[in-house]
């Protein structure tokens, strides 16, 4: 089976943040991510992973003011200092974490901004934070998220357009983060997109649709996935990044002990 990590934004909620890591290890994930570690000292974090024998496997890079609706500021002109500072302080972090892997979320394109204008600035914006990563032998992945459920607007809502993406930037710690949930939404085809992209994909998550739940909730197979990623050579990690149809310990049936 596939190496699951456990997102810690959305699973084990029903207790404090710090408190989640020991009961990932508990129900035997090996690796944890979540959305942003920012407002936690970095030791604090680097210390529950070592306790709990955990390995950080992604962050994402900081989105702009999330609170406020803000989905990531890679594709606007108007934050390259913001984002460029934000990809300073990512590394810091994941130099605590070891962590080997950062996401970047391109944010949604607001109406009055050009589509040429939005994508020179991702492709210069991933382009600098690339090769500020490289240095650290951090991957950057970049993710395409579904623009007609959760977020209209998002700049990149198709593998398709992070490829082009990738070729457009053409460096070689680029990849793209595969979330199946959101990919069911766009596309569909789940196993063959999967396939035809392997080459280029760095990080897997996963939930059911609809409703973003844990596996066997929705309509999608995840017994044949996770049997294909396995078969098809994969060797990254696939990140529980589901919200929980009841409690996170009644939610784990999927997951093999």
């Amino acid at each position: 089976m596939p190496r699951f990590a456990a997102n810690l934004s959305m699973l084990f909620t029903e207790m404090p943040f710090t408190e989640r890591f020991a009961k990932a290890a508990e129900a035997g994930f090996t690796g944890v991510e979540y959305l942003f570690p920012y407002e936690w000292p970095k030791d604090e974090l680097a210390k529950a992973l070592e306790e709990n024998g955990l390995t950080q496997v992604l962050f994402n890079l900081p989105p702009g003011d999330w609170d406020a609706g803000e989905r990531g500021i890679a594709c606007l002109p108007d934050r390259v200092h913001e984002f460029r500072a934000g990809v300073e302080q990512a590394i810091e972090y994941a130099r605590a974490l070891g962590c080997k892997r950062l996401n970047c979320l391109a944010g949604l394109k607001p109406v009055e901004l050009s589509e040429d204008t939005a994508w020179q600035t991702l492709v210069a914006n991933v382009a600098w934070a690339a090769d500020k990563l490289e240095d650290d032998g951090i991957t950057l992945c970049v993710e395409a998220i579904n623009s007609r459920v959760d977020m209209p607007r998002f700049f990149l809502d198709t593998s398709a357009r992070v490829m082009a993406l990738i070729e457009d930037v053409d460096v070689d710690n680029l990849r793209l983060q595969y979330d199946i949930y959101h990919m069911q939404i766009m596309q569909g085809d789940l196993v063959r997109s999967m396939e035809c992209l392997l080459p280029w994909i760095g990080h897997i998550q996963f939930a059911d649709n609809p409703g973003r739940h844990e596996p066997g909730t929705g309509e999608i197979n995840f017994s044949n996935v996770f049997s294909a990623i396995d078969k098809m050579g994969y060797d990254g990690w696939v990140s529980a990044e589901y919200r929980p149809s009841g409690t996170t310990a009644d939610s784990l049936h999927w997951l093999p002990i």
